[in-house]
């Protein structure tokens, strides 16, 4: 045998399937250390000539190198891709592996996760950090930068799709007069007028507000991407009953505005996107079940994040319009109590009940507490409105 060759000791008898020939031919195999890692030499043994013929010599990047999945049982038989060159059975697994460790190869991760389940443990612990972070950090981040280059036009298209589908399911057409109507889209339109957008994430966004009014629904206001504000009948209403002037609906309206113009709708989109995007190319195929836990999980976000800068802008422009902020603090636990005392009467079913719940659920179950809220609210406590 050639002295180039390793010693015999390092050796290892296999069958070379070469892939032009159905038969095996007999080879001997070595690992040799590498800079970049283990080479692998094959040493023909099918006839003297062959045998006295200098090794083929595989790269490391060249071979399909076969990993252990159990750390207690050795594999008895290994086999080796060598791409194109076919592959190589080799009969004696743990020596296999043992001259493979002397050559200095190294484990992948998904072996030493496979082999030891204190790497498992770890690296399971990293992904979860991992998945949490990027949820609680990166999808926000990613989901501002996005926003900003989402066209104003499509915005409204979406509005404008999304108002029809509220009329032909939920919604119906108001009953206020038309001349109460004009009147709060006067004050409406003018406190829009007030509106300041270079401190707000988006200083070039500048959408055009407009009213709309709605019954069908309880107390209930809803803001659209690209500037629709929606007010329901019944919210008039029960300012009304409650004897609030227009202030109480003013400071609702300005909230409404403050999701416009942090354009919450579509931040809420593009994150919903973000997150499936990212659970996909981590965990592959993204089942149901992640699906929507993903979209719970962004809904939560929406409200406890996004109603407070909602609410931050509301409390600065209704100062800025110099308009009063306890109506609207004062509105807010009004509906707050009339919604408990339905949810406690012998009505929970009541579509209407099961409406008035629903819809200032983002407003009035976030932390902290509506009274807490509204009596901050009142006094502008704890805004920051330079956010």
């Amino acid at each position: 045998m050639d002295s180039s060759r390793a010693t015999d000791a390092a050796l290892l008898r296999a069958r070379w399937f070469d892939g032009r020939s159905s038969q095996p031919k007999p080879v001997l195999v070595s690992l040799q250390p590498g800079a970049k890692g283990p080479s692998l030499h094959l040493h023909p043994l099918a006839s003297a000539e062959a045998a006295a013929a200098p090794p083929r010599v595989f790269a490391p990047h060249e071979v399909e190198w076969p990993e252990v999945w159990s750390a207690q049982r050795a594999q008895k038989t290994v086999a080796v891709d060598l791409r194109d060159a076919g592959s190589l059975q080799i009969d004696d697994g743990a020596r296999w592996h043992a001259a493979l460790a002397a050559a200095g190869g190294r484990p992948s991760l998904a072996q030493r996760m496979q082999t030891r389940w204190r790497v498992f443990i770890v690296v399971l612990l990293v992904a979860a950090v991992g998945l949490w972070a990027f949820y609680r950090y990166g999808t926000p981040w990613a989901a501002v930068q996005l926003t900003r280059h989402v066209p104003l036009d499509w915005e409204t298209s979406v509005s404008t799709r999304a108002l029809a589908q509220l009329d032909g399911q939920w919604l119906k057409p108001s009953k206020l007069a038309p001349e109460r109507q004009a009147q709060l889209r006067a004050a409406f339109d003018a406190l829009a007028a007030q509106v300041d957008a270079r401190r707000l994430p988006y200083p070039n966004y500048k959408p055009r507000f407009r009213l709309e009014f709605r019954s069908g629904l309880g107390p209930n206001a809803l803001a659209l991407p690209g500037g629709t504000v929606v007010m329901t009948d019944a919210l008039v209403e029960a300012a009304s009953r409650a004897q609030l002037d227009d202030d109480a609906l003013m400071g609702v309206l300005a909230h409404e505005m403050g999701h416009v113009l942090y354009r919450h709708g579509t931040r809420m989109v593009v994150e919903q996107g973000v997150l499936n995007i990212g659970l996909g190319l981590a965990m592959g195929d993204v089942s149901s079940l992640i699906s929507t836990g993903s979209a719970l999980l962004t809904g939560l976000a929406y409200q406890r994040g996004h109603e407070a800068d909602a609410d931050c802008f509301a409390v600065a422009l209704m100062q800025q319009a110099g308009r009063p902020l306890a109506p609207m603090a004062e509105l807010l636990l009004r509906i707050d109590d009339g919604a408990k005392e339905k949810d406690g009467s012998q009505n929970m079913g009541n579509k209407e009940g099961e409406d008035a719940s629903f819809a200032w659920s983002s407003l009035l179950d976030s932390h902290p507490g509506t009274p807490e809220r509204a009596r901050r609210m009142k006094m502008g406590l704890g805004c920051d409105t330079d956010r």
